[in-house]
């Protein structure tokens, strides 16, 4: 299983009002993140994301 798959199957399980402080705790981690990113990786993201999102990069990074 995935983290992600992990976090999401923990998230369904909390009662609302702490779903509420995960989402202000990933979006405090996104904004402290994409803070410190120079602005040209951002921009740059899109674009490279349609070589780096395929399953050939995906089998070949597999084993690292």
């Amino acid at each position: 299983m995935t983290t992600n798959a992990v976090l999401l199957r923990e998230i369904e399980t909390l009662p609302q009002s702490c779903v509420e402080e995960v989402v202000d705790f990933v979006a405090w981690i996104k904004h402290r993140k994409l803070s410190q990113m120079p602005e040209t990786m951002l921009l740059s993201e899109a674009v490279l994301s349609k070589d780096w999102n395929t399953p050939e990069e995906d089998e070949a990074w597999a084993s690292l």
